[in-house]
């Protein structure tokens, strides 16, 4: 198991608790702050680590990726543990350093949205995001502009699921949060682990399944 590779996996989830959840937390901005501050930390930190890690820092992007054959599982459990851990100590850091830290930027279900609308939310959300990953990044179709198509992804899926379920599409987005937040609604928190998984595990298989070019390694 690569050290360096679990460093930056575990910076990369921190920073984007940090930032993300952060900014949700202060409220700058709105949905349009909330997305771009994660959008765009997501595209800075690609940039930074992802020739080391290719910088998951998502369990489910990691999940998809196992599935696909891209990284070996004891790898893999290295990244799911040290991605949580970062996420964790993020909103720790976020409930200590923010005067009013509120509901930390929690992701939970807007008023009037059920549990099953908002598994198929994040399913869906997170089938666009891990789509985009395995299109760009893995088969290196896009080059340099992977990282920029990536964070892009991740803010219009923000715009669209934020209004409803936040917009997790990570669960470590949302446990480190939920373990500090004043409402972190527990009796839903499962959706928003089994939904990132399913949409990644779907853009896994549609990746190897169809998509894949038949001369790839």
């Amino acid at each position: 198991m690569n050290t360096k590779n679990l460093i930056v996996e575990f910076i990369g989830t921190f920073a984007l608790i940090f930032v993300g959840a952060g900014a949700v937390a202060i409220d700058v901005g709105g949905l349009t702050g909330a997305a771009f501050a994660h959008g765009f930390i997501v595209i800075a930190f690609i940039y930074a680590y992802g020739y080391i890690s290719g910088t998951h820092i998502n369990p489910a992007v990691t999940l998809g990726l196992l599935i696909a054959g891209e990284i070996e599982f004891v790898p893999a459990l290295g990244y799911w543990i040290v991605q949580f851990l970062g996420g964790i100590l993020g909103a720790l850091l976020l409930n200590v350093l923010l005067p009013n830290p509120g509901d930390l930027g929690v992701t939970i279900l807007s008023e009037g949205v059920t549990p099953v609308q908002g598994l198929v939310v994040e399913i869906v959300l997170t089938f666009f995001l891990v789509n985009t990953i395995f299109n760009t990044a893995v088969n290196r179709k896009a080059g340099n502009f992977a990282g920029l198509a990536i964070g892009l992804s991740l803010i219009a899926c923000i715009f669209m699921g934020g209004p409803l379920t936040r917009a997790s599409l990570n669960p470590a987005r949302t446990l480190g949060p939920a373990i500090f937040s004043t409402d972190p609604q527990w009796g839903n928190i499962w959706l928003y682990f089994a939904g990132p998984c399913v949409g990644a595990i779907l853009a896994a298989l549609l990746y190897m399944g169809v998509l894949k070019d038949q001369g790839e390694a």
